[in-house]
């Protein structure tokens, strides 16, 4: 689909934003088809700054008009001939222009040849199932839900509404989803956790007969693999978003409006609280909490329950100050060991002294 035009005015309405025309440059008139990063815009982009070091790029932008912070202009700032936007959230704004201009087209409602739909399984009302998606018995698929091409709805799923399945998705049986859920294409939901009873030198697979349970307005990047649960449910709490590469172990369950950075993973039975982020490969050993507003930095594992809101990293993660302050001290180990031999040597030296 062709790019939305918007004029400046239109698009400054669409963001709430103030409009700040530059001297002899765009008028409010004048049409944004494209966006863009601010050093490769050209005229009819709409390009944003999001951190004040970057206004530096204002002098030399071809952009049309640039989104930023009026707050984060000085008077030295050389703003070149661009006309700006002022907003409070840059990056806010800028998802609503790549939405005005860019909107996303899914196919349309309907039943495409080649899909297999179950009998018994009940579809809503506008929803789209592309080429060789396969729909199981008793499954619920939600008003203008879209289902692309590929996808596996196991027996008794249910998909609430305007949720948008990508291709080549798996979600295996009993599993729920709720309203405007997204799932990238190659994720599984609802494979066997990993849970085994050793019989002398052997494994002896336990049964994984619980579920998985996603609640609305959670969005679930590549390749992600949500087990589901032994006994009970694993839970993605409404609004949390989860990059590619993902491990959700089984009984895991994940709170509210929790940002999940690629290839983390999380043991099973663990608890993660609402507003957390995990940067990328944390790794959150099983059966430990970690509290609502914790923030643990990239490659951090979690050994242990965290209940304080911070911010921490390493392995085990720590209080994150404490953590740059013993990066600061291994970086000296060599120089801390030399000193210590030397100070051995002269014990031992003095304590001859002494002896004699």
């Amino acid at each position: 689909m062709d790019n939305q035009s918007l004029s400046l005015e239109e698009l400054t309405r669409a963001v709430g934003g103030k409009l700040d025309v530059t001297e002899g440059g765009s008028s409010n008139e004048a049409v944004v088809t494209g966006a863009a990063p601010i050093d490769s815009a050209g005229p009819g982009d709409v390009s944003f700054v999001a951190d004040a070091r970057n206004l530096k790029s204002l002098a030399s932008t071809r952009a049309t008009a640039v989104i930023l912070r009026e707050r984060d202009l000085f008077e030295e700032t050389d703003r070149g001939g661009t006309t700006l936007i002022y907003v409070d959230n840059p990056h806010l704004a800028m998802a609503k222009v790549l939405e005005a201009i860019r909107p996303t087209v899914h196919p349309e409602p309907g039943v495409a040849a080649g899909a297999r739909l179950h009998e018994t399984a009940v579809i809503g009302k506008k929803v789209s199932i592309g080429v060789g998606a396969v729909i199981e018995e008793d499954a619920q698929i939600g008003d203008r839900a879209v289902i692309y091409p590929g996808v596996y709805i196991g027996r008794n799923v249910e998909i609430g509404e305007e949720s948008v399945i990508y291709p080549n998705v798996t979600v295996m049986e009993r599993c729920t989803l709720g309203a405007r859920v997204i799932i990238h294409s190659g994720t599984v939901i609802g494979s066997d956790g990993f849970g085994y009873a050793k019989e002398a030198e052997q494994y002896y697979k336990i049964p994984q007969t619980g579920t998985v349970r996603i609640a609305d307005d959670v969005e679930i990047g590549a390749c992600v693999t949500v087990d589901r649960a032994m006994l009970g449910e694993t839970v993605i709490g409404r609004g949390t978003k989860i990059d590619n590469l993902v491990q959700v172990a089984h009984n895991v369950v994940v709170g509210e409006d929790t940002v999940i950075v690629a290839q983390v993973g999380i043991a099973g039975s663990s608890a993660v609280g609402s507003r957390v982020q995990l940067g990328g490969q944390v790794g959150i050993v099983g059966h430990v909490r970690v509290g609502d507003d914790i923030l643990i930095g990239a490659r951090g594992v979690v050994t242990n329950n965290l209940t304080r809101p911070g911010a921490y990293s390493g392995f085990p993660a720590i209080n994150h100050g404490d953590w740059l302050r013993a990066q600061t001290i291994s970086q000296k180990l060599p120089e801390l060991r030399k000193k210590v031999r030397e100070l051995e040597r002269k014990i031992i030296e003095l304590e001859k002294s002494l002896d004699q």
